[in-house]
This record gives C-alpha cells, sequence and structure tokens, in this order.
C-alpha cells in the first residue's frame, strides 16, 4: 500500500505541471496547485492516499531541499557597500528620491510587518482566539521566498529595483522567522538545550565555508560526469548541518537554511545550482507539497465552528501583517505597484509548513489551528499572486546603461569616453589637472579633485561604478587604485601602464585578482597583427552600421537553446563563445547555456536590442 501511494504521489506530481501548461494556469504557483491536489487525492475528498513512514521520510527530506534551496537563492551582493540600484541616469528621471536603495527599503518594509506582527499576535492572545503569540507572532511574520521569486522570475524583475526589493523582504520573511522559530524551540521545547550552543551552527557553517573555499577554484578541472563532485558536496553540507542543528536541538530547516546559505557564499556555477534544482523540484519537493495536502482532511477540519472561524480571521492577519511595507514601497515606487509587492510579500507557505511541522511536534498547536493556519496560508498564496499580477506595471525606467568611471583625463581617455557616451554606457571621468578640466569639461563629464587617493575616491563614490577605468599617466598610481578598487567591490577594473617596467612588476598579481591591464604600444602592436592577418578587421572596426559586441547570458529565456533556433539568429553573426575562460568555436548546433559570453557581430541598432535582451536577467 505505501508503494501504490507513493506512485500515485509521483504520477500527480508528473501531471500537475503538464496540466497547468495544458490548460494555461499561470496565476498560481504550482506548489499552491501541488497542496490541491493532495487534498483531492487525500483523505479529504477520494482517499486515493495515506501517509505512510516512507512518505513521511521523503516528505521531510522534501521540506530540508526546500529549505536549502532557499538558502541558495538569497543575493548577498546586494548588501555589499555599493552604488545604489539607481543609475546617474535613473537619478535625473526618477520620479520619487533615488536613496532609497532595496536594502534600505527591504529593512523599512520588514521592520513594519515584525511590529504588525507583534501587536496581531497579541490581539488573539488577548481575544482567546490563538493564546501561544510566540507562535503567532513568527506565523504572521512569514513570507513565502520561492514563491516570491517565481513571481518575480516571471515578471523579468529580480534584475530590477523593484525586483530587489520585494526579494530582499521576502528574505528577511523567511530568515527572521527561521530564527524566531529555532529560539522559540529552544526555549519551549522539551529536548531544548542551552541557547548558547545554537552559535555552534554558525561556527560549523564558517569552519565548512573556509574548508570548501579553495575546492571550487579547481573542482571543475577534474569534476566528472561520474562523480559530481558539486552535488556530493552540497548533500554534505545539507547532511552536516542537518545534524549539527538537531545535535544543539535546533530545527533540521535551520541546518539546511545555513547549508544553503554555505553554498552560495561558494558561488557555486549556474549548472551546480540547475542540477540541484533539478534534484530538489523534480522528486523530493513536490512530494513534501503533495504531501502537505494529503495531511489536510478538510472533512475533519471544516466541521469544527472554531476553525472555520479561524481561517478568515488567522488569512486577514497574514494580510494586515504585511501591509506597512505599502507605504515603504511608495517612497520610491509607484502606488500601483506599491501594492502589487505588498501583495506578494503577502504570500506565506513555506515557512508556514516547517513552523507548524514544528509546533505540532512540540505539541504547542492543536491540529485544528494548524489547519486553519495551513488554509489561510493557502488562500494567500491563492490570492497575492493575482493581485500582484493585477496590479504590476513597469516602472517608468529607461535604458539601464552600464555605468564607466574613467580617472585620468587625457588624449587615450576622452575620445574612447565621447564614443561610449552614444551607446550603452553611462560616463563620468574625473581628474587632478586643473589645465585637463578646462580642456576637456565641455566635450565629457569630467569632475576636478585635488587629491587622488583611494579614500578621497571613495567618498567621493567613484568606486561606485560598475566599470573602472584607470587612465592616469602615472603608472605606480594606477597599480595602487586597482588593488584599492578591487577590495572595495568594483567588478571590473581596466588598468592603462604606459611604462613596462612597472607592468612587469605588477601584471602577474594583477591579473590573479582579475584586474584586466593594456600597455598602449603593445595594443598597436596586436592591431597592426591583426590588420596583416585579417585585412576585413580595419574595415568591421571602421563600419558605421555594424559592430562588434561582448554580452554575457543572464536570461534563462534563452538558454539550453542551439544558435540556430534562437529567434534572433539571422540577425546576428556569433563569432565566438566563452564559456569558464575557455573559447568556443560555435555552429548552428551549440547550445548557449547560463553566463555564457557572446562575442557577435551585426547591425548597431538591433545588436543592442538584442544585447539588452540576452543581458536581462530573469
Amino acid at each position: 500500500m505505501d508503494q501504490v501511494s507513493l506512485v500515485i504521489i509521483l504520477l500527480a506530481a508528473l501531471l500537475i505541471p503538464l496540466i497547468m501548461a495544458k490548460f494555461k494556469i499561470n496565476s498560481l504557483p504550482t506548489a499552491v496547485m501541488e497542496i490541491i491536489v493532495g487534498i483531492v487525492i487525500g483523505p479529504s475528498v477520494f482517499n486515493f492516499v495515506n501517509t505512510s513512514d516512507l512518505i513521511s521520510q521523503l516528505s521531510t527530506i522534501g521540506v530540508i531541499v526546500l529549505l536549502f534551496l532557499s538558502g541558495l537563492e538569497i543575493d548577498f551582493s546586494l548588501f555589499k557597500k555599493r552604488r545604489t540600484a539607481l543609475t546617474p541616469l535613473e537619478q535625473k528621471n526618477a520620479v520619487n528620491t533615488p536613496k532609497y536603495s532595496p536594502v534600505r527599503l527591504s529593512v523599512y518594509a520588514y521592520s513594519t510587518i515584525i511590529v504588525l506582527s507583534l501587536l496581531l499576535a497579541a490581539a488573539f492572545k488577548v481575544s482567546g482566539l490563538f493564546s501561544d503569540f510566540w507562535l503567532a507572532a513568527i506565523l504572521f511574520g512569514t513570507i513565502s521566498l520561492g514563491i516570491v521569486i517565481a513571481a518575480l522570475k516571471e515578471q523579468e524583475l529580480l534584475s530590477k529595483a523593484f525586483g530587489q526589493t520585494i526579494l530582499l523582504i521576502s528574505v528577511f520573511g523567511e530568515l527572521v522567522p527561521m530564527m524566531g522559530l529555532t529560539l522559540y524551540a529552544s526555549v519551549y521545547g522539551s529536548n531544548s538545550q542551552s541557547l548558547w550552543l545554537l552559535l555552534l551552527i554558525l561556527a560549523v557553517a564558517a569552519l565548512l565555508l573556509l574548508r570548501f573555499k579553495p575546492f571550487f577554484r579547481f573542482y571543475q578541472n577534474i569534476n566528472k560526469s561520474t562523480t559530481q563532485l558539486d552535488i556530493r558536496l552540497a548533500f554534505f553540507l545539507i547532511v552536516t548541518m542537518v545534524t549539527v542543528a538537531e545535535s544543539v536541538g535546533a530545527e533540521n530547516i535551520l541546518g539546511a537554511f545555513v547549508a544553503g546559505i554555505v553554498l552560495k557564499l561558494l558561488n557555486p556555477s549556474e549548472t551546480t545550482r540547475e542540477r540541484l534544482d533539478a534534484i530538489g523540484y523534480g522528486f523530493f519537493i513536490p512530494i513534501f507539497f503533495i504531501t502537505t495536502g494529503v495531511d489536510l482532511n478538510l472533512r475533519t477540519l471544516l466541521t469544527s465552528s472554531k476553525t472555520l472561524l479561524l481561517i478568515p480571521l488567522f488569512f486577514l492577519a497574514y494580510m494586515v501583517a504585511k501591509i506597512g511595507g505599502y507605504w515603504v514601497l511608495k517612497l520610491r515606487f509607484k502606488q500601483a505597484n506599491a501594492l502589487a509587492g505588498t501583495a506578494l510579500t503577502a504570500t506565506t507557505m513555506t515557512m508556514v509548513l516547517a513552523v507548524l511541522r514544528v509546533a505540532k511536534s512540540m505539541k504547542t498547536i492543536t491540529s485544528d489551528q494548524s489547519g486553519a493556519f495551513l488554509l489561510a496560508a493557502l488562500l494567500t498564496c491563492v490570492i497575492s499572486p493575482l493581485i500582484f499580477n493585477k496590479f504590476y506595471s513597469a516602472e517608468k525606467e529607461d535604458l539601464v546603461k552600464t555605468a564607466v568611471h574613467f580617472i585620468g583625463a587625457n588624449l587615450s581617455t576622452v575620445p574612447v569616453a565621447q564614443q561610449l557616451r552614444k551607446g550603452w554606457y553611462d560616463v563620468s571621468m574625473y581628474t587632478n589637472h586643473p589645465e585637463n578640466y578646462q580642456t576637456y569639461h565641455a566635450q565629457v563629464p569630467v569632475t576636478l579633485m585635488e587629491n587622488f587617493t583611494a579614500q578621497d575616491l571613495q567618498d567621493h563614490g567613484v568606486f561606485d561604478t560598475d566599470i573602472l577605468v584607470l587612465g592616469h599617466i602615472d603608472a605606480e598610481r594606477n597599480y595602487e587604485l586597482a588593488k584599492a578598487a578591487k577590495a572595495y567591490g568594483v567588478r571590473r577594473i581596466i588598468v592603462r601602464f604606459e611604462d613596462r617596467n612597472v607592468l612587469n612588476e605588477h601584471e602577474d598579481e594583477l591579473r590573479e585578482l582579475g584586474v584586466e591591464v593594456y600597455n598602449t604600444p603593445e595594443a598597436n602592436i596586436t592591431l597592426l597583427r591583426a590588420l596583416i592577418e585579417s585585412p576585413s578587421t580595419l574595415l568591421l572596426l571602421n563600419d558605421t552600421e555594424n559592430s562588434i559586441y561582448e554580452v554575457r547570458v543572464l536570461n534563462h529565456l534563452y538558454t539550453d537553446v542551439q544558435i540556430k533556433n534562437l529567434q534572433f539568429a539571422q540577425d546576428i553573426t556569433i563569432s565566438q563563445v566563452i564559456r569558464n575562460r575557455k573559447l568556443i568555436a560555435p555552429n548552428g548546433n551549440t547550445t548557449i547555456m547560463y553566463g555564457d559570453r557572446l562575442i557577435f557581430t551585426g547591425n548597431k541598432q538591433t545588436a543592442a536590442q538584442i544585447r539588452q535582451a540576452l543581458a536581462t536577467a530573469n
């Protein structure tokens, strides 16, 4: 019988996405449909499936893998001391003040959620409807990160300021309740141990991070399809952190979540993440969601008058707890989008399931109350995405240009800056020579600075850029500033060295840091050689209609697709594919992978649109 129930669950997991695609059901997340189907095939309706020890164990693994993948979704680069999400061009056109970064907005918004959750929990306790104040506060403050990410991906918003803000609010909505649940279980659980032992989880996580960081620098050279070292490492981290968490009296889901964070900080490749998603969402996680629906016996729950009363009240509490975020989001985004974002953050399911599982094991909540919380959470997953899709519309944004800051205004840098300003780049220049400022400030945006120390440049926001070009004539100064900029976190740094002796001394060090260096005489030699070996090079460089482009593929719509099947394959010519720092000579059958860098030629107008489409992260 156990095997039959498992076969039915797996068949349901297979058919649900097929049916949703067939009937174009896009308004509901797949996870919600899986819970609904679980209710239908469980004791509530047809009673085809009953949970057994085997299914319960697989369901437990499912929630562990789900929380692990949630930890893997956090983008820690958003917390770095970097420029605000608005480019200088956006700052000129933004309706709202640009001082509200996604991180600041998310902190403000989730602070209101904490306050409202505490007030609502107090109201339920005073009214006698639900007496466990801390458990209610934790539940009302939860947000379903997985469902929020899915909704933002569908709208291709993860790369935009709005999407980043909602994502960070949701991260807090999973992380803070997770920590709250751990403290709750430690204080009120019968098997709890000293709270200070929880620090061991962080200590072990830090040890694992430091121990395996060098691993990711070389494993690609020894990884084979028969070893799958990255996947083995992922499951080692999961089992280790879950074991440590349970050993110190915490919940296994906290260990899984921390394991996901550790792997995220190791910077796994996109291929690793895709394989982990395939394992989790292809097998374990659907079992968890469907089993959750099976365990909901509506026939029993809906016969209780108290449960029928609690369901709408809990639903309102979930929604009201998030309403403060509306006024926070209005500080930067238009009203309709503030409403849409607030509605989306009211979606809660994943952490509710985890919290209720722990609370039931601790016997601090009845089955009727647990069912009411869960059904109310299910309603938020149905209604909130509908509200979001109804009200969201694109913010008024100009083309997001790449910010390029030049240090040094001279004959080598100014002509380049002038040409870049006509295209995809937002250019600023900085000089400490008054005569150069007088000569060039009318041609390009130049800022005159007294000093060019690393601290002065950092204080003036010069390092807050996508690309930093160190074009100063002083090679030693360029070297020192390059190291400081790299430590600050600038993604791309290009350094000019006219003195070959200085370049020879520091070239290996800078290349090891990922800094790009060039020497004008050598660049001229390379160009001349290219003209001799390929006479058409000059024609291509001087062509006013076509040009050479390089773009990193971040849009999943164009990944795992052969070049010949790209919708714009006839408009461009892809000459090189750079994958894992290796050049690939492409043909029509070459499959584009996430993170590939494409070097292509095409019409300047058409190519710019294609480049934007490929580089739009979703």
